[in-house]
């Protein structure tokens, strides 16, 4: 029945680990229409591609005993897919400064899931040593994947707009994380469960930060339009009474 339950939870957590890493989608077709990254960071889609590659390397039967956690390396897998190809778009799309940037933080990520891989496989010899080193590591990737967005949580709160904190990615971030805390605490498997403790408050803070301000937002978007409505009347009022001068000079006139 428990083994039944963890793979539910496993699939479960599959699904809204694709939806998670799948909704940058809508931002970066965004990006691709106006032809330019704007005020998007890259640092969240760096560090989700380093969590991947860990946690996918974590899954593997290199480090886990057999395929235990294979749910772990088909979403990673897919991850890694879906995180590249996020990254390519916005370096095709940034500013020089923005391509040196995104080029700065991949050569140590790369560099440290090399590093990690070649450490486990060739320092230590049995299974439960390797988990608990790359999961160490991958502790702390996942903390950083789910802390990332605070970047865009210090614009929101300067700003008082949601414009640049995009709301799926907040939600599936938040739900993923709830799913993932489930199965690693079924499976008895702390190196899966412990980043997500920290990872589900946070999604909780993004989303009630998107709450507060999103009505902000739609205020701000409701008074242009009184705005232009009022001008459109002063527009009339100043037509009508020009026509009326205009008439009063003809008369005048005769």
């Amino acid at each position: 029945m428990e083994d039944r339950l963890r793979l539910a939870v496993g699939v479960m957590g599959n699904a809204g680990s694709l939806m998670l890493y799948s909704a940058p989608m809508l931002t970066f077709a965004t990006v691709i229409k106006k032809r330019s990254t704007e005020e998007f960071s890259c640092v969240p889609y760096i560090l989700a591609l380093f969590n991947c590659c860990l946690y996918t390397w974590y899954g593997l039967p290199v480090v886990s005993h057999r395929w235990e956690n294979f749910p772990v390396v088909t979403i990673n897998g897919l991850g890694i897919v879906l995180e590249l190809s996020f990254i390519l778009i916005y370096f095709c799309f940034a500013s020089n400064a923005g391509k040196k940037k995104v080029a700065l933080m991949m050569i140590p990520v790369v560099g440290m899931v090399l590093a990690t891989m070649a450490i486990s496989t060739f320092s230590f010899h049995d299974h439960r040593r390797r988990k608990v080193f790359v999961g160490s590591v991958g502790l702390v990737a996942s903390v950083s994947m789910y802390s990332s967005p605070l970047v865009v949580v210090k614009r929101v709160i300067k700003t008082k707009s949601v414009e640049y904190m995009p709301f799926y990615l907040s939600f599936f971030s938040f739900v993923t994380s709830s799913l993932w805390m489930a199965y690693g605490l079924l499976s008895h498997d702390l190196v899966l469960a412990s980043p997500n403790l920290v990872g589900c408050p946070l999604g909780m803070l993004q989303l009630l930060l998107y709450c507060k301000y999103r009505k902000k937002d739609q205020t701000v978007g409701e008074e242009p339009h009184k705005w232009d409505l009022e001008s459109s009347h002063d527009d009339e009022d100043n037509t009508k009474l020009n026509n009326g001068e205009a008439v009063g000079a003809v008369k005048l006139e005769a």
